[in-house]
Protein backbone atom coordinates (compact mmCIF):
# COMPACT_ATOMS: atom_id res chain seq x y z
CA UNK A 1 0.00 0.00 0.00
CA UNK A 2 1.27 3.31 -1.53
CA UNK A 3 2.37 5.66 1.52
CA UNK A 4 1.08 9.73 0.64
CA UNK A 5 1.90 12.89 2.54
CA UNK A 6 -1.42 15.07 2.54
CA UNK A 7 -0.88 18.48 3.47
CA UNK A 8 -2.99 21.06 4.98
CA UNK A 9 -5.38 18.72 5.92
CA UNK A 10 -9.32 19.84 7.06
CA UNK A 11 -11.93 17.97 8.09
CA UNK A 12 -13.84 18.21 5.15
CA UNK A 13 -11.06 16.60 3.15
CA UNK A 14 -10.74 13.76 5.37
CA UNK A 15 -14.16 13.27 4.83
CA UNK A 16 -14.09 12.46 1.08
CA UNK A 17 -10.32 11.08 0.57
CA UNK A 18 -10.84 8.67 3.54
CA UNK A 19 -13.65 7.09 1.48
CA UNK A 20 -11.97 6.47 -1.20
CA UNK A 21 -8.20 5.74 0.03
CA UNK A 22 -8.74 2.38 0.90
CA UNK A 23 -10.26 1.29 -2.81
CA UNK A 24 -7.37 3.31 -4.54
CA UNK A 25 -4.68 1.17 -2.48
CA UNK A 26 -3.35 4.15 -0.23
CA UNK A 27 -2.81 4.84 3.16
CA UNK A 28 -2.98 8.81 3.78
CA UNK A 29 -0.66 10.86 6.30
CA UNK A 30 -2.61 13.59 6.93
CA UNK A 31 -0.53 16.35 7.79
CA UNK A 32 -2.20 19.44 9.23
CA UNK A 33 0.93 22.00 8.18
CA UNK A 34 1.16 23.41 4.73
CA UNK A 35 3.66 22.33 2.19
CA UNK A 36 6.91 24.17 1.89
CA UNK A 37 10.99 23.86 2.07
CA UNK A 38 10.60 23.18 6.22
CA UNK A 39 7.46 20.72 6.27
CA UNK A 40 8.78 18.76 3.37
CA UNK A 41 10.92 16.47 5.96
CA UNK A 42 7.47 15.13 7.21
CA UNK A 43 6.53 12.95 4.31
CA UNK A 44 9.93 11.49 4.41
CA UNK A 45 8.34 8.10 4.38
CA UNK A 46 6.31 8.45 2.15
CA UNK A 47 5.65 8.23 -1.82
CA UNK A 48 4.04 10.76 -2.94
CA UNK A 49 2.73 14.25 -1.53
CA UNK A 50 -0.95 15.79 -2.07
CA UNK A 51 -0.62 19.34 -2.13
CA UNK A 52 -3.05 22.27 -2.49
CA UNK A 53 -3.35 26.14 -3.69
CA UNK A 54 -1.86 27.51 -0.93
CA UNK A 55 0.51 25.73 -0.06
CA UNK A 56 4.31 26.50 -1.04
CA UNK A 57 5.90 24.68 -4.18
CA UNK A 58 9.10 26.55 -4.83
CA UNK A 59 12.80 25.39 -5.94
CA UNK A 60 13.49 24.49 -2.26
CA UNK A 61 10.71 22.27 -1.69
CA UNK A 62 11.02 20.57 -4.86
CA UNK A 63 14.48 19.89 -4.14
CA UNK A 64 13.68 18.25 -1.25
CA UNK A 65 11.17 15.72 -2.13
CA UNK A 66 13.09 14.95 -5.17
CA UNK A 67 16.14 13.81 -2.71
CA UNK A 68 13.96 12.36 -0.27
CA UNK A 69 12.67 9.80 -3.53
CA UNK A 70 9.54 11.91 -3.65
CA UNK A 71 8.51 12.03 -7.39
CA UNK A 72 4.83 12.98 -7.91
CA UNK A 73 2.64 15.78 -6.23
CA UNK A 74 -1.03 15.73 -6.47
CA UNK A 75 -2.16 18.70 -6.42
CA UNK A 76 -5.93 18.70 -5.40
CA UNK A 77 -6.96 22.02 -7.25
CA UNK A 78 -7.36 23.25 -10.65
CA UNK A 79 -5.04 26.16 -9.75
CA UNK A 80 -0.97 25.73 -10.20
CA UNK A 81 0.14 28.82 -9.35
CA UNK A 82 1.96 28.15 -6.52
CA UNK A 83 4.01 25.87 -7.92
CA UNK A 84 7.54 26.12 -9.46
CA UNK A 85 6.70 24.25 -12.73
CA UNK A 86 10.24 24.98 -14.15
CA UNK A 87 12.14 23.50 -11.12
CA UNK A 88 9.57 20.36 -11.20
CA UNK A 89 10.73 19.47 -14.69
CA UNK A 90 12.28 16.25 -14.98
CA UNK A 91 12.49 16.18 -10.53
CA UNK A 92 8.60 16.30 -9.48
CA UNK A 93 5.82 14.99 -11.57
CA UNK A 94 2.52 17.60 -10.84
CA UNK A 95 -0.35 16.64 -11.63
CA UNK A 96 -3.54 18.36 -10.79
CA UNK A 97 -7.56 18.16 -10.87
CA UNK A 98 -8.28 20.22 -14.12
CA UNK A 99 -12.62 20.22 -12.98
CA UNK A 100 -13.97 19.56 -10.34
CA UNK A 101 -17.49 20.90 -10.48
CA UNK A 102 -18.10 24.03 -12.44
CA UNK A 103 -21.37 24.61 -10.66
CA UNK A 104 -19.91 24.91 -7.55
CA UNK A 105 -17.84 27.98 -8.38
CA UNK A 106 -19.97 29.65 -10.59
CA UNK A 107 -23.10 29.72 -7.98
CA UNK A 108 -21.19 30.85 -5.77
CA UNK A 109 -20.13 33.79 -7.76
CA UNK A 110 -24.02 34.23 -7.91
CA UNK A 111 -25.03 34.13 -4.83
CA UNK A 112 -22.07 36.97 -3.79
CA UNK A 113 -23.84 39.26 -6.55
CA UNK A 114 -27.33 37.88 -4.99
CA UNK A 115 -26.13 38.74 -1.72
CA UNK A 116 -24.68 42.15 -2.58
CA UNK A 117 -27.54 43.58 -4.34
CA UNK A 118 -30.33 43.22 -1.83
CA UNK A 119 -27.78 43.61 0.97
CA UNK A 120 -28.47 40.04 2.51
CA UNK A 121 -26.09 40.15 4.91
CA UNK A 122 -27.05 43.56 6.04
CA UNK A 123 -30.78 42.72 6.48
CA UNK A 124 -29.61 39.00 8.33
CA UNK A 125 -27.83 41.40 10.63
CA UNK A 126 -30.62 43.92 11.30
CA UNK A 127 -33.10 40.67 11.76
CA UNK A 128 -31.57 39.37 14.48
CA UNK A 129 -31.20 42.64 16.40
CA UNK A 130 -34.96 42.86 15.76
CA UNK A 131 -34.35 45.80 13.39
CA UNK A 132 -37.19 45.25 10.61
CA UNK A 133 -36.14 48.73 9.33
CA UNK A 134 -35.44 49.05 5.39
CA UNK A 135 -33.37 52.30 4.64
CA UNK A 136 -30.35 51.44 3.06
CA UNK A 137 -31.51 47.87 1.45
CA UNK A 138 -32.35 49.01 -1.78
CA UNK A 139 -31.21 46.86 -4.77
CA UNK A 140 -31.78 47.05 -8.64
CA UNK A 141 -33.54 44.40 -11.02
CA UNK A 142 -30.83 41.88 -12.44
CA UNK A 143 -32.91 41.65 -15.78
CA UNK A 144 -31.73 43.76 -18.15
CA UNK A 145 -27.90 44.60 -16.76
CA UNK A 146 -25.18 43.59 -18.07
CA UNK A 147 -22.69 41.10 -17.01
CA UNK A 148 -18.97 41.05 -17.62
CA UNK A 149 -17.34 37.59 -17.33
CA UNK A 150 -13.63 37.32 -17.94
CA UNK A 151 -12.50 33.67 -18.92
CA UNK A 152 -14.79 31.48 -20.86
CA UNK A 153 -13.71 27.71 -19.20
CA UNK A 154 -16.16 25.61 -17.71
CA UNK A 155 -16.86 27.42 -14.59
CA UNK A 156 -17.37 30.88 -17.10
CA UNK A 157 -19.92 29.79 -19.28
CA UNK A 158 -21.62 27.96 -16.76
CA UNK A 159 -22.04 31.55 -14.65
CA UNK A 160 -23.17 32.79 -18.32
CA UNK A 161 -26.02 30.20 -18.54
CA UNK A 162 -26.91 31.47 -14.70
CA UNK A 163 -26.56 35.07 -16.14
CA UNK A 164 -28.96 34.45 -19.08
CA UNK A 165 -31.71 32.63 -16.65
CA UNK A 166 -31.89 35.76 -14.82
CA UNK A 167 -32.83 37.86 -17.94
CA UNK A 168 -29.13 40.05 -18.34
CA UNK A 169 -27.15 40.27 -21.17
CA UNK A 170 -23.91 38.73 -21.23
CA UNK A 171 -20.76 40.06 -22.86
CA UNK A 172 -17.13 38.05 -22.30
CA UNK A 173 -13.25 38.51 -22.90
CA UNK A 174 -11.44 35.20 -23.74
CA UNK A 175 -8.00 35.19 -25.59
CA UNK A 176 -8.67 31.87 -26.57
CA UNK A 177 -12.58 32.59 -27.40
CA UNK A 178 -14.88 28.86 -27.64
CA UNK A 179 -16.24 28.77 -30.76
CA UNK A 180 -19.71 27.91 -32.11
CA UNK A 181 -20.33 28.93 -28.27
CA UNK A 182 -22.86 31.96 -28.61
CA UNK A 183 -21.26 34.32 -26.56
CA UNK A 184 -21.20 37.96 -27.27
CA UNK A 185 -16.87 38.06 -26.91
CA UNK A 186 -15.35 41.70 -26.63
CA UNK A 187 -12.20 43.22 -26.22
CA UNK A 188 -11.14 43.52 -22.25
CA UNK A 189 -11.38 47.03 -22.87
CA UNK A 190 -14.49 47.68 -24.24
CA UNK A 191 -16.28 44.81 -21.52
CA UNK A 192 -14.64 46.89 -18.30
CA UNK A 193 -16.93 50.18 -20.21
CA UNK A 194 -20.26 48.25 -21.03
CA UNK A 195 -20.59 45.75 -17.72
CA UNK A 196 -22.56 46.58 -15.22
CA UNK A 197 -20.93 43.94 -13.56
CA UNK A 198 -17.75 41.85 -14.00
CA UNK A 199 -16.70 38.46 -12.62
CA UNK A 200 -13.66 37.09 -12.76
CA UNK A 201 -13.29 33.25 -13.81
CA UNK A 202 -9.52 33.22 -15.82
CA UNK A 203 -6.40 32.15 -14.23
CA UNK A 204 -3.33 33.62 -13.03
CA UNK A 205 -0.52 34.45 -15.19
CA UNK A 206 2.05 36.55 -15.69
CA UNK A 207 -0.68 38.85 -18.42
CA UNK A 208 -3.67 38.18 -15.87
CA UNK A 209 -1.52 39.80 -12.73
CA UNK A 210 -3.17 42.84 -12.02
CA UNK A 211 -5.64 42.54 -14.63
CA UNK A 212 -7.95 44.89 -12.35
CA UNK A 213 -5.73 47.75 -11.64
CA UNK A 214 -6.06 51.46 -11.46
CA UNK A 215 -6.22 51.58 -14.92
CA UNK A 216 -8.53 49.31 -15.79
CA UNK A 217 -11.04 50.36 -12.72
CA UNK A 218 -11.11 54.19 -13.95
CA UNK A 219 -12.38 52.62 -17.54
CA UNK A 220 -15.65 51.13 -15.30
CA UNK A 221 -19.12 52.66 -14.93
CA UNK A 222 -19.75 53.87 -11.29
CA UNK A 223 -21.40 51.66 -9.16
CA UNK A 224 -19.60 48.19 -11.24
CA UNK A 225 -19.49 45.16 -9.25
CA UNK A 226 -16.72 43.01 -8.97
CA UNK A 227 -16.61 39.53 -8.38
CA UNK A 228 -13.56 37.57 -7.93
CA UNK A 229 -13.46 33.84 -7.54
CA UNK A 230 -10.32 33.02 -9.45
CA UNK A 231 -7.02 34.09 -8.05
CA UNK A 232 -6.88 36.78 -5.52
CA UNK A 233 -3.89 38.51 -7.57
CA UNK A 234 -5.94 39.12 -10.41
CA UNK A 235 -6.96 42.33 -9.04
CA UNK A 236 -4.35 45.17 -7.53
CA UNK A 237 -6.26 45.24 -4.28
CA UNK A 238 -4.67 48.42 -3.00
CA UNK A 239 -6.37 50.29 -6.22
CA UNK A 240 -9.44 48.77 -5.62
CA UNK A 241 -9.71 49.75 -2.27
CA UNK A 242 -9.06 53.43 -3.71
CA UNK A 243 -11.59 52.75 -6.20
CA UNK A 244 -14.21 52.13 -3.61
CA UNK A 245 -13.36 54.67 -0.99
CA UNK A 246 -13.89 57.63 -4.16
CA UNK A 247 -17.89 55.84 -4.93
CA UNK A 248 -16.48 54.45 -8.42
CA UNK A 249 -17.46 50.64 -7.74
CA UNK A 250 -20.91 49.52 -6.06
CA UNK A 251 -20.05 46.61 -4.60
CA UNK A 252 -16.98 43.73 -4.65
CA UNK A 253 -17.88 40.36 -3.61
CA UNK A 254 -14.09 38.75 -3.28
CA UNK A 255 -13.34 34.85 -2.32
CA UNK A 256 -10.01 35.07 -2.84
CA UNK A 257 -7.52 37.48 -1.87
CA UNK A 258 -3.68 38.36 -3.34
CA UNK A 259 -2.01 37.91 0.38
CA UNK A 260 -4.11 34.98 2.19
CA UNK A 261 -1.73 32.21 2.00
CA UNK A 262 -1.57 32.62 5.47
CA UNK A 263 -5.10 33.51 6.22
CA UNK A 264 -7.55 31.60 4.29
CA UNK A 265 -8.71 28.37 5.58
CA UNK A 266 -7.85 29.32 9.36
CA UNK A 267 -9.57 30.05 12.44
CA UNK A 268 -8.34 33.58 13.69
CA UNK A 269 -11.63 34.50 15.27
CA UNK A 270 -9.93 34.98 18.45
CA UNK A 271 -7.34 37.44 17.62
CA UNK A 272 -6.51 40.66 15.77
CA UNK A 273 -6.00 40.86 12.14
CA UNK A 274 -2.62 41.62 11.31
CA UNK A 275 -3.58 42.29 7.53
CA UNK A 276 -4.41 45.89 7.30
CA UNK A 277 -5.49 45.86 3.89
CA UNK A 278 -7.56 42.77 4.56
CA UNK A 279 -9.22 44.38 7.64
CA UNK A 280 -10.14 47.58 5.59
CA UNK A 281 -11.58 45.05 3.03
CA UNK A 282 -14.34 43.38 5.50
CA UNK A 283 -14.93 46.82 7.38
CA UNK A 284 -16.43 48.00 4.33
CA UNK A 285 -20.15 47.90 3.85
CA UNK A 286 -20.31 47.09 0.44
CA UNK A 287 -17.77 44.57 0.18
CA UNK A 288 -18.41 40.56 1.09
CA UNK A 289 -15.26 38.33 1.18
CA UNK A 290 -15.49 34.28 1.92
CA UNK A 291 -12.68 32.74 2.58
CA UNK A 292 -11.95 30.97 -1.07
CA UNK A 293 -15.00 28.59 -0.31
CA UNK A 294 -16.46 28.46 -3.59
CA UNK A 295 -15.52 25.15 -4.40
CA UNK A 296 -16.80 23.67 -0.71
CA UNK A 297 -19.75 21.59 -2.40
CA UNK A 298 -20.17 18.01 -1.93
CA UNK A 299 -19.92 17.15 -5.48
CA UNK A 300 -17.14 18.70 -5.64
CA UNK A 301 -15.41 17.54 -2.98
CA UNK A 302 -15.66 13.82 -3.82
CA UNK A 303 -14.83 14.88 -7.43
CA UNK A 304 -11.45 16.34 -5.92
CA UNK A 305 -10.70 13.52 -3.97
CA UNK A 306 -11.24 10.64 -6.91
CA UNK A 307 -9.18 12.44 -9.64
CA UNK A 308 -6.82 13.47 -7.14
CA UNK A 309 -6.26 9.56 -5.96
CA UNK A 310 -7.03 8.77 -9.97
CA UNK A 311 -4.01 10.78 -10.76
CA UNK A 312 -2.02 9.19 -8.30
CA UNK A 313 -3.54 5.74 -9.58
CA UNK A 314 -2.11 6.31 -12.86
CA UNK A 315 1.37 7.38 -11.66
CA UNK A 316 2.14 4.26 -9.68
CA UNK A 317 0.57 2.29 -12.38
CA UNK A 318 3.35 3.76 -14.75
CA UNK A 319 0.30 4.62 -16.91
CA UNK A 320 -0.10 7.97 -18.87
CA UNK A 321 -0.78 11.25 -16.78
CA UNK A 322 -3.44 13.04 -18.38
CA UNK A 323 -3.52 16.05 -15.64
CA UNK A 324 0.29 16.59 -15.57
CA UNK A 325 1.54 20.11 -15.59
CA UNK A 326 4.19 20.24 -17.06
CA UNK A 327 7.26 23.10 -17.99
CA UNK A 328 8.11 22.04 -21.43
CA UNK A 329 4.24 22.11 -22.57
CA UNK A 330 3.82 25.48 -21.40
CA UNK A 331 6.92 27.27 -22.29
CA UNK A 332 7.39 24.96 -26.27
CA UNK A 333 3.56 24.21 -26.55
CA UNK A 334 4.41 20.38 -27.00
CA UNK A 335 5.85 17.35 -25.66
CA UNK A 336 5.82 13.63 -24.86
CA UNK A 337 1.87 14.41 -23.99
CA UNK A 338 1.30 14.61 -27.55
CA UNK A 339 1.72 11.07 -28.32
CA UNK A 340 0.12 9.81 -24.73
CA UNK A 341 3.21 9.88 -22.72
CA UNK A 342 4.57 11.15 -19.54
CA UNK A 343 6.22 14.30 -20.01
CA UNK A 344 9.82 12.96 -18.64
Amino acid sequence: MKKIAFYDAKPYDKIYFDALSREYGFELKYIETKLNGHSAVMAEDCEGVIAFVNDTVDKETITKLDSMGIHVIAMRSAGYNNVDIKSAYEKVHVLRVPAYSPYAVAEHAFALILTLNRKIHRSFNRTREHNFALSGLIGFDLHGKTAGVVGTGKIGRVFIDICRGFGMNVIAYDPFPTPDSNIEYVGIDELFKRADIISLHCPLTKDTYHMIDASALSLMKNGVYIINTSRGALIDTEALIDAIKDHKIGAVGLDVYEEETEIFFEDFSGEVLEDDTLARLLSMPNVIVTGHQAFLTREALENIARTTLDNLKAYFDGEALENEICYRCMQFGSCRQDHKERCF
